[in-house]
């Protein structure tokens, strides 16, 4: 499976945000990763579904919508009719998973699960063949810019092992910290999806920070 790479909105600039969805259409990226959060689940709070109504109507590429909120199961709908195409909820904020996981397949959406650095990759092993996509945080959740946590690259290899006969298809992904040194760690160790917000949108050259990611 080709990488894919997914350049977090949370690091755009607001004031200009159709530009920079103009060169994400543009560039050799493949989807929006938009985090929203609640300040419950995570001490901070983003942006809710007119953003993502916003991106919806300029993105020409899947919006991978990654919620950092309690009780996520209360806006599946909600997400969907604002545009998400793939919805990724926290195990840590989930009290019923497998339900929500198959109302998200309802709406149409695919559907994921994140894990916060330190919760285990076991976790998923009663659930993962029922998923489209495993998150892994590899910074706590909630802010952006923040440094890379090593044993991230340990629990991708796991997933990876976990799902190689279950579900092959999978996608990996990653968020927190990404950068062109990391990336290839993290591919090697069985990632398919690299999320990445401040490489990509404080460089000078943000498609080519894109491509550095692709290659």
């Amino acid at each position: 499976m080709e990488t894919l790479i997914a350049p977090s909105v949370l690091s755009a600039d607001f004031g200009h945000l159709a530009k920079d969805c103009d060169m994400l259409n543009r560039s050799n990226a493949d989807w929006y990763h938009v985090d929203v959060m609640d300040g419950v689940f995570v001490p901070n709070i983003s942006f809710g579904m007119p953003v993502i109504k916003f991106l919806k109507k300029h993105a020409t590429k899947p919006l991978d919508v990654h919620l950092m909120i309690v009780q996520p199961e209360r806006y599946i709908k909600d997400f969907k009719a604002a545009g998400a195409d793939i919805l990724t909820v926290h195990y840590e904020a989930c009290t019923h998973l497998h339900r929500t996981i198959q109302e998200i397949k309802a709406e149409g959406m695919k559907a994921g699960v994140s894990l916060n650095p330190h919760t285990p990759v076991s976790v998923l092993e009663d659930i993962i063949e029922d998923l489209d996509l495993v998150l892994i945080m590899s910074v706590n959740p909630g802010f952006g810019g923040q440094s890379f946590i090593p044993n991230a690259l340990k629990k991708v290899a796991d997933v990876k092992a976990m799902s190689k006969d279950s579900n092959p298809n999978l996608y990996i992904e990653v968020d927190g910290g990404v950068n062109d040194k990391i990336g290839p760690q993290l591919v090697a160790a069985g990632a398919n999806v690299l999320v990445a917000g401040s490489y990509v949108f404080k460089a000078e050259d943000q498609e080519a920070a894109i491509d550095s990611l692709k290659a």
